[in-house]
């Protein structure tokens, strides 16, 4: 037998309540070690209501199990009684997503998704809407938003998006936005975060110029804030030398590879790439705002600082 809604909010309340709460020390994974400090600091009636609530909710629901023989996994009762997070994270070229992104995806444990990436993964895979996006490409067309999403249809099945995803830097217009509304309304699912990291305009063009990136595993460095080991070896002037081989000085800390600038990572570049953002991805934010899970992050401060903000936005969202 299925739990009755009741039974079934009983139990998001005993997971939302024990996530949140968690100050008992048996906090596992970058998420629940957060929420615990966030716990702890809050206070200890806070923490007590949070674990009684928790205790009362979870003992219900147990009792509803046993009296009823429902066996199951541990991950089928969270898939079944506990939505999946899908969460869009924004930001202007140069204001972080490449910084924030993989911390993110540490701390909710769900894969960050670009789009540019499960685009490639189809054409390799060689999936139906793989060849139909292969085919466009190869006729010189443009990859339709219909390609795109089926795309992005296949991939939000995979097993590593069972408890939900991050797309990156996707919709990009009210229209990419409703087209994904409709995709996960016929799973009964919606958007449950949107994320912006704001920086303003001129303040992006010395960000966006001294940008190297590890192309590979997307590792990103800057010339002046975050400047590889390679880079900073050679003194405190030490300049870019784009190259591979013992003459270059811009290489991945990990690998030692290259590293590169993307075509698009100058000033004029950056000036077209902002009129698309303000005109086409600014009204996306306006179309989720009235739901109430839009969230704006200063990212014109250190990084350390933009990531206590970030946290701190999705302190709910855990």
């Amino acid at each position: 037998p299925r739990a009755t809604p009741a039974i079934a909010t009983m139990f998001r309340f005993g997971a939302r309540v024990c996530s949140r709460a968690a100050f008992s020390g048996v906090a596992r994974g970058p998420a629940a070690r957060t929420v615990s400090t966030a716990a702890n600091t809050a206070g200890g009636s806070r923490a007590t209501w949070g674990a009684l609530g928790a205790a009362g909710a979870g003992l219900l629901g147990v009792a509803y199990l046993e009296s009823n023989r429902v066996e199951c996994t541990n991950a089928e009762t969270f898939s079944t009684y506990w939505p999946r997070k899908i969460m869009i994270l924004f930001g202007k070229p140069g204001a972080g997503k490449g910084t924030c992104g993989p911390k993110i995806e540490e701390l909710l444990e769900i894969p960050q998704l670009s789009t540019g990436d499960m685009l490639r993964a189809a054409v390799a895979a060689k999936t139906p809407v793989g060849l139909q996006a292969k085919a466009a490409m190869d006729s010189g067309a443009l990859v339709t938003d219909e390609i795109v999403f089926g795309i992005i249809e296949e991939r939000i099945k995979d097993e590593d998006c069972k408890n939900g995803f991050i797309l990156d830097g996707m919709p990009r217009t009210v229209k990419q936005a409703e087209m994904l509304d409709e995709l996960l309304r016929k799973n009964g699912e919606r958007v449950s975060n949107v994320l912006c990291l704001d920086v303003p305009d001129q303040v992006l063009e010395q960000r966006i110029t001294g940008r190297w990136i590890h192309k590979p595993s997307g590792r990103s460095y800057h010339v002046t804030n975050a400047p590889p080991k390679s880079l900073t070896g050679g003194g405190l002037f030490s300049k870019p030398v784009p190259k591979g081989g013992p003459d270059g000085n811009m290489k991945d800390d990990v690998t030692g590879e290259p590293l590169i600038q993307r075509s698009d990572d100058t000033a004029e570049a950056l000036t077209s790439r902002l009129n698309a953002y303000h005109t086409q991805t600014v009204p996306v934010l306006e179309h989720y705002k009235p739901q109430g899970i839009v969230k704006l992050v200063n990212a014109n401060q250190g990084i350390d600082a933009v990531l206590k903000d970030v946290f701190a936005a999705l302190e709910k969202f855990l």
